[in-house]
């Protein structure tokens, strides 16, 4: 897989993957990353990439030729699964959008600033939009980050144990049961009984029992899909 990300802060998102899991894919040669300093497709010797809106109104627009260049570019030497914008009105993340992600080859992320991009590029470019979250960062750098971890951590071969991902928290829709490990009584707190009986059916069963009263109790709007 290959992930080419687009960005005006590029520095903001080198350190989360220079370590643990992210720095296993790329070190594996499971995964490449690669950053591109929009800038560097400004219009003049400025190194302008944004404008006042057309209308009036408050803010920058991240103007739409630097930006076509860059993604043009990028297009010219290989075919792009998508293009995804990182942006608060984007459709919201979900485990089932990074499982599909995580079965592509090339990507783009675009990580918006200021208060968005031309209307055009999404027209021109964009294939796909996702935000986090219902709530606004200074730009999408953070966004494509988490995007980034929850795609990468899913390739095969780049976590140790495969089957882990596969019991993450809503990969069926339902939040994960509780966990324990070692020591078997801590103050007075025991680990239930069934984990330790050696019967996997029956620790299956309780398992996925505890999933559904957490989802019911935390998250009911899981089980209404």
């Amino acid at each position: 897989m290959r992930i080419d990300i687009i960005s005006v802060l590029p520095e903001l998102m080198e350190s989360p993957f220079q370590t643990s899991i992210l720095k296993r894919a790329v070190d594996k040669g499971l995964v490449e990353v690669h950053f591109h300093q929009l800038r560097n497709w400004s219009i003049n010797k400025h190194r302008q990439i944004d404008d006042e809106p057309y209308g009036g109104g408050a803010g920058m627009v991240m103007m739409i030729e630097p930006l076509d260049k860059c993604i043009s570019e990028l297009k010219s030497q290989r075919e792009y699964d998508e293009v995804i914008y990182l942006t608060p009105d984007g459709v919201t993340l979900t485990q089932k959008i990074s499982n599909t992600l995580s079965i592509k080859n090339n990507l783009i992320f675009l990580c918006g600033h200021y208060k968005g991009i031309d209307q055009r590029v999404r027209d021109l470019h964009i294939t796909k939009e996702i935000s986090i979250g219902d709530y606004v960062l200074t730009g999408g750098e953070l966004a494509a980050c988490v995007l980034a971890d929850s795609i990468i951590r899913l390739v095969p071969g780049v976590l140790n144990d495969e089957q882990s991902a596969l019991t993450d928290s809503f990969q069926d829709d339902l939040l994960s049961p509780p966990i324990y490990t070692r020591p078997e009584n801590y103050k007075g707190l025991e680990v239930p009984k069934i984990l330790l009986s050696g019967n996997f059916a029956k620790i299956e069963e309780w398992r996925h029992d505890e999933a559904m009263r957490i989802t019911k109790e935390k998250r009911p709007d899981l089980l209404s899909k």
